[in-house]
């Protein structure tokens, strides 16, 4: 009767021992999860702009026996302005707005009447220098800003007193200089003018890519709940060179934080189990050195390469609540 009692304590400890066994091992078939390819802030600049030709500067060349050796200089002067003038055109319009492409040296056409006022609008953040215009009497010249800040745009006012006018006018600013005729009319007039800026474009591209990468390196989730993190992970397997330091959830995505030149090189895939042991597919993306999965996982495996492969597999410890349900 003695021997039956002790081995009887030593069945139910083997037992209990296989039950923890089960409770951290889960079954070696894996589903493969999926990569999200993280939308990129990013944009793709897919060709820098170039300097825009002037109206007339296409031309094809005269005969060389044609051309006159020495021209007035007051022809070659009216020529010059002839070649670098832009003028209003239908397909430069947004809504009353006509919008010219900037480029130095450019001569502008601005066309106003009497009784009507029109604006000329610079560059978001241009900070203004100074206004010259040719003829300060006939022609009445103001300045005013809109917005604030980074937001703040230059506006300049034009408006002649009377019809058949024509002068120039020079505006002076932090970025660049501006470069009008004016001419007067009796009644047609332009409401407003304006310029768009392709080099300016490229630059604000270029640096929303480098704010983008930076955001996308430092950032692991916008809406991180710091008040809900769990930890209760358990990281096994070979040690390889990429085996995550930590996993730990928020109570609806995984994170799992990788050394931090994870991006240097191959990146594991990752395969998880579901809930109640099932094969399961899921969503996951690299932010920086860390896998973001968009769902709480029960246990998962890392794989990368072949012969040997190196697996490293990573399990979410039970609550005790749990264990004594499963119990």
């Amino acid at each position: 009767m003695k021997h039956l009692i002790m081995i009887i304590p030593f069945i139910l400890l083997n037992a209990c021992a296989g039950q923890k066994h089960m409770d951290t091992s889960p079954p070696g078939e894996y589903a493969p999860a999926i990569e999200v390819k993280q939308m990129p802030s990013e944009v793709q600049i897919v060709e820098v702009p170039k300097v825009l030709a002037l109206p007339g500067q296409l031309k094809q060349l005269p005969d060389k026996k044609l051309i006159r050796k020495n021209i007035d200089p007051e022809q070659a002067i009216k020529r010059a302005h002839i070649k670098a003038l832009w003028q209003p055109g239908e397909g430069r319009y947004f809504n009353a707005i006509q919008n010219y492409p900037y480029t130095e040296g450019a001569l502008y056409q601005l066309y106003a009447a009497p009784n009507h006022v029109t604006d000329v609008s610079l560059e978001m953040g241009e900070t203004l220098k100074s206004v010259s215009a040719g003829d300060t009497v006939r022609w009445v010249i103001g300045d005013t800003l809109s917005g604030s800040g980074a937001m703040a745009q230059v506006h300049i006012l034009v408006k002649p007193i009377e019809a058949g006018l024509v002068t120039n006018l020079v505006i002076i600013t932090d970025r660049r200089s501006y470069h009008l005729e004016l001419k007067s009319l009796e009644e047609t007039y332009m409401a407003a003018l304006g310029w768009s800026y392709p080099h300016s474009e490229i630059r604000k591209l270029k640096q929303q890519n480098i704010t983008a990468r930076a955001d996308q390196n430092g950032l692991i989730s916008s809406d991180l709940n710091l008040d809900k993190l769990n930890f209760a992970y358990v990281i096994t397997g070979d040690a390889p060179d990429w085996r995550p330091y930590r996993a730990f959830d928020d109570g609806k995505k995984v994170y799992i934080e990788f050394p931090r030149d994870i991006a240097t090189g191959e990146a594991p895939p990752l395969f998880v189990l579901g809930p109640k042991d099932q094969v399961e597919l899921v969503n996951y993306r690299m932010r920086g050195r860390y896998y973001v999965v968009d769902r709480l996982f029960k246990a998962a495996e890392l794989r990368l390469g072949e012969d040997p492969q190196q697996k490293v597999r990573i399990f979410r410890k039970l609550a005790k609540k749990q264990k004594k349900e499963r119990k």
